[in-house]
């Protein structure tokens, strides 16, 4: 029978090394430990159930937020009986308030579903109010239908558009909008921390006038290029966007691009790499407890391993109304 120590190591080494159960197994095998591979899988399926209501803590504390960040990835996932993998998707959902010393602690709530369809993050963000920062998938728009949640959109996205095309084709048009960008991003980078009405006053004084110019200097440079290039594409793309960016300017607590979900989504983009799909639906919600849990313990600069050793040697033993003394905020404070 493995103790917390030893669960909490395997949850790590697969969830935040990216290490997948058959090279853990073999790794115990060199040290003399026959531990096979159906062992360990059992052992992360009975961890991630026995550790799943704090993961809906946290989903629940992230949708007290007033501002959050969402994103979604692929990953494959094994279609029983055909030897085969379908695309199914992995959802982040992140609560990260630092950027205006906000005192909720930061957190990442991930959920796996079989296919992307917009019901999901309805679903995932049920009773959630407040803004939105996400790309432009079409499945968020059920969401913003509804007047309670308000989308912001992602200045990342539209850089990148015109870095792929300067990259392509050295575009002057594609520098320039690069350079405008910058500007708008060194005023983040000095109001970061500042109090939400400090970062309110300076966007509308400051950024407000170049990000007006910007789209304005857009809209005149698609009527000189031909319509059919990749440099109209992303211009088209950005003025789409920048219409739905407008909220960013008028609230502290917003944020200028989507990085805080896409940063969350590398630990799934770089284990798909390695154990390359989920054997089924349940170790499919198996991995977003997981990286809910892990996740959240680096954003609040936890060691995943020593708090889930901590989390699984209590939390048999604690209520469920107690679920809050396990978070790995509470954790830290006690450390």
């Amino acid at each position: 029978r493995p103790g917390a120590g030893l669960l909490a190591h395997v949850l790590v080494c697969k969830y935040a090394d990216h290490l997948p159960l058959y090279r853990q197994s073999q790794i115990f095998a060199r040290d003399g430990l026959d531990i096979g591979r159906s062992t360990l899988a059992g052992w992360v399926g009975q961890s991630a159930g026995l550790l799943e209501p704090l993961a809906e803590a946290i989903g629940r504390h992230v949708r007290r937020g007033t501002a959050i960040f969402a994103d979604d990835t692929t990953l494959n996932l094994l279609a029983p009986g055909t030897g085969k993998t379908k695309t199914a998707r992995m959802w982040t959902y992140v609560r990260d308030e630092r950027a205006w010393a906000g005192e909720a602690p930061p957190a990442a709530y991930y959920r796996f579903t079989p296919d992307r369809k917009g019901e999901h993050p309805v679903e995932h963000l049920a009773g959630y109010r407040g803004f939105m920062h996400a790309d432009g998938y079409a499945g968020f728009n059920a969401l913003y239908d509804t007047g309670e949640i308000t989308e912001v959109a992602c200045m990342a996205h539209i850089r990148r558009k015109f870095v792929d095309v300067h990259k392509a084709s050295g575009s002057a048009i594609a520098e320039e909008a690069i350079q405008r960008i910058a500007r708008l991003y060194a005023i983040e980078k000095a109001i970061r921390g500042k109090p939400l009405d400090e970062r309110a006053a300076v966007r509308q004084a400051r950024s407000r006038p170049i990000f007006e110019a910007f789209d304005t200097w857009l809209a005149t440079q698609l009527t000189r290029i031909s319509g059919k290039t990749p440099l109209a594409a992303a211009i088209r793309y950005a003025l789409t966007r920048m219409k739905r960016l407008e909220p960013w300017l008028a609230h502290g607590v917003t944020e200028l691009d989507n990085n805080a979900a896409e940063r969350a989504m590398r630990p799934v983009a770089l284990g798909r790499k390695n154990f390359l799909f989920a054997g089924s639906m349940k170790g499919g919600h198996a991995a977003a407890c997981l990286y809910t849990l892990i996740e959240t313990a680096k954003l609040n600069g936890v060691d995943p391993q020593a708090w889930l050793t901590d989390v699984l040697a209590r939390i048999a033993d604690t209520k469920i109304t107690l679920l809050d003394d396990l978070l790995p905020w509470t954790y830290a404070q006690r450390a």
